[in-house]
């Protein structure tokens, strides 16, 4: 029972001295055990789902460069950002199998303990332990790294280059805050994927629509938006707030998985509602207006 809940081990029987013995080992990388507790290759092509996961995945490097070149003022290197994270998820679709075409062949997640074959290292013998860390989730755990890796080395490359011949009037240490950055949160994207990817793979869309709602509230209020008027006044408010809402509709297509389109797709209507319904209800909770009522007793 300890065996077969490890989904990278495999057991045969073999003949030994006239007696049978068992014969347990770990599967090569790209195979994960049937139900037999035999390796088979993984040859099946991604769910929606499992692509939606590594869309997530790609996009947390984009976002946070984005945040750091707002928050430094460096808006010049927002293309070179978006070209450095595209050219990284093409060079790592090419390089997993199969090498060299915009595809990739994958073991299906069956649950949680997928992500984790560390902690299912059976001791059949209560005395000797069986170890099976394998990817039984093929490419999913190692591929989000890979790009990780990608990423962080055409940054090294192309964004010293750009920050040079456009911040020429800055000091050495204003230059290269961005990327100073980077330098941080790419470790921690590592770590945070090494640790809780499987974890991520199940949570994510509720991740996306909280932070979506959240960041967008805190915008809007920080923008001081509370009308239509205010919202069109700006073309960086409508590229913000239809940013927003691709995440949302991001997150409630990862939800629902479009399984049965006549029910999934209507769901997307509820796309513009948070943003309408803050500036519905913005002038009912201007601080101003709650202070001056507080004052006269209402």
């Amino acid at each position: 029972v300890a065996i077969s809940t490890c989904p990278g081990l495999y057991c045969g029987r073999m003949m030994v001295n006239g007696s049978v013995e068992g014969d347990c080992g770990v599967c090569p990388r790209g195979e994960r055990t049937n139900l037999h507790k035999v390796c088979e290759r993984c040859t099946e092509s991604p769910e929606l789902y499992d692509w939606l996961y590594l869309g997530f995945m790609a996009m947390l490097p984009l976002v946070l460069h984005w945040f750091f070149i707002e928050w430094y003022y460096r808006k010049e290197e927002h293309i070179t950002a978006m070209l450095e994270c595209s050219v990284s998820a093409v060079v790592t679709l090419l390089v997993t199998e199969p090498v060299g075409l915009l595809s990739i062949r994958s073991c299906r997640v069956q649950m949680l303990s997928d992500w984790y074959t560390m902690l299912y290292n059976p001791s059949p013998d209560y005395v000797n332990t069986l170890h099976c860390t394998q990817e039984a989730v093929y490419p999913l755990y190692t591929i989000v790294l890979i790009y990780y890796a990608f990423c962080l080395v055409l940054m090294m490359l192309l964004r010293p280059l750009l920050v040079k011949k456009i911040a020429c009037g800055l000091g050495k240490s204003d230059r290269f805050k961005s990327i100073y950055a980077a330098l941080y949160f790419f470790p921690i994207l590592t770590v945070l994927q090494a640790v809780g990817g499987g974890l991520l793979y199940y949570a994510f869309p509720y991740i996306i629509l909280v932070l979506s709602l959240v960041t967008l509230a805190v915008y809007m209020s920080a923008s001081e938006i509370q009308s239509f008027k205010n919202l069109v006044a700006k073309k960086k408010r409508l590229v913000v707030l239809f940013s927003h809402w691709l995440l949302h509709a991001y997150g409630i297509i990862s939800i629902s998985r479009l399984d049965k389109l006549e029910q999934d797709l209507p769901l997307l209507a509820l796309v513009p509602g948070p943003a309408l319904f803050y500036i519905a209800t913005a002038k009912f909770t201007e601080p101003s207006r709650i202070l001056s009522e507080g004052g006269n007793g209402h």
